[in-house]
């Protein structure tokens, strides 16, 4: 007991960037700017399909609750990154406060990967099953993946956080990183972490793997199902949808197995922060960057609202 409340008093540290005050406050300002884009960004993209009833479809309904997820994934991590890149790493987070931000980043960041292989799923009805569509995908089916989605997340983060947090830590408290991150955290502890690091894997590996399985298979009927398309524009317009899909799935798939899936021996923990903060800061802009960019009718909905807000500020 006497060695848990020691444990539940530590205080952790950041790592800054750089010891140069100067670089810290050009990558302060670099990453502030890339959280209130990804927080506007993501903003426009959930409202613009909840004021739009024509865009109240199983689609979007996928897409705005994705960029509500990576609002509060991002928050879970921005907010004390900046901190502590203003304060050259000097701003301490507590043993419960570390906790708590690694069991939000992975429940998050596991609904988040989830969610991206139910929309892989709702292409592959739209597209391979368009005529039972309405029927397949109805709106309580939608609402129990969604639900599905954030209670896998959480039965992923709660066991792995209480893994991680009954190590005991001992005098060495600063993470390099920029958040509570698992591995980064697991390296301070004080005590053999093979057992915790070989789970970390396994789960990490499952987590990965089985939504990854089932967005490729997807993908497979649906590109087979493409090619039987015979008009062109149809054609297009199935393709632009996966392709905004498929963009997303590579750079938040790619850079998570990165950091989680590498071996030990050849993980670098400078290249694993800057890894993070493609994943954390950048992947959140792009989401609704790619989404709007390769979608006529989010692209439509948004021209129209953006009309219509500067048409009653001029008036």
């Amino acid at each position: 007991m006497e060695e848990i409340n020691k444990t539940t008093k530590i205080q952790f540290f950041f790592r800054p960037f750089s010891e140069d005050p100067k670089v810290q406050v050009v990558i302060f300002v670099a990453s502030l700017l890339m959280y209130l884009t990804s927080l506007s960004g993501n903003a426009i993209t959930a409202t613009i399909v909840q004021i739009n009833h024509s865009l109240h479809t199983p689609m979007y309904f996928f897409l705005a609750n994705l960029a509500v997820l990576e609002i509060f994934y991002t928050s879970s991590i921005a907010p004390l990154a900046l901190a502590n890149l203003l304060s050259m790493g000097k701003t301490p987070v507590s043993f419960t406060g570390c906790g708590t931000q690694m069991f939000f980043f992975v429940f998050l960041g596991g609904a988040d990967c989830v969610l991206l292989a139910v929309m892989a799923y709702d292409r592959f009805i739209a597209i391979c099953y368009p005529l039972r569509y309405s029927v397949i995908m109805s709106w309580p089916l939608c609402v129990e993946l969604m639900v599905g989605s954030l209670v896998l997340g959480f039965l992923l983060a709660l066991p792995l956080t209480i893994l991680i947090f009954h190590l005991p830590f001992c005098k060495d408290n600063e993470i390099y990183h920029f958040y509570c991150d698992m591995p980064a955290v697991m390296h301070l502890a004080c005590a053999d972490t093979h057992v915790h690091r070989t789970a970390l894997y396994i789960i990490s590996f499952i987590v990965l793997s089985i939504p990854l399985s089932l967005i490729s298979i997807s993908y497979v009927f649906i590109g087979t199902a493409l090619l039987q398309i015979r008009s062109a524009e149809g054609r297009r317009r199935a393709f632009s949808t996966c392709s905004s899909h498929i963009l997303v799935v590579l750079l938040q798939y790619g850079c998570t197995s990165f950091i989680y899936l590498s071996p030990r021996s050849s993980y670098s923990p400078e290249m694993g922060r800057v890894v993070s903060v493609v994943y954390t800061f950048i992947t959140p802009i792009l989401n609704p960057l790619i989404y709007s960019m390769r979608n006529k009718e989010l692209k439509d909905a948004l021209r129209k609202c953006t009309e219509k807000v500067l048409g009653s500020l001029c008036q």
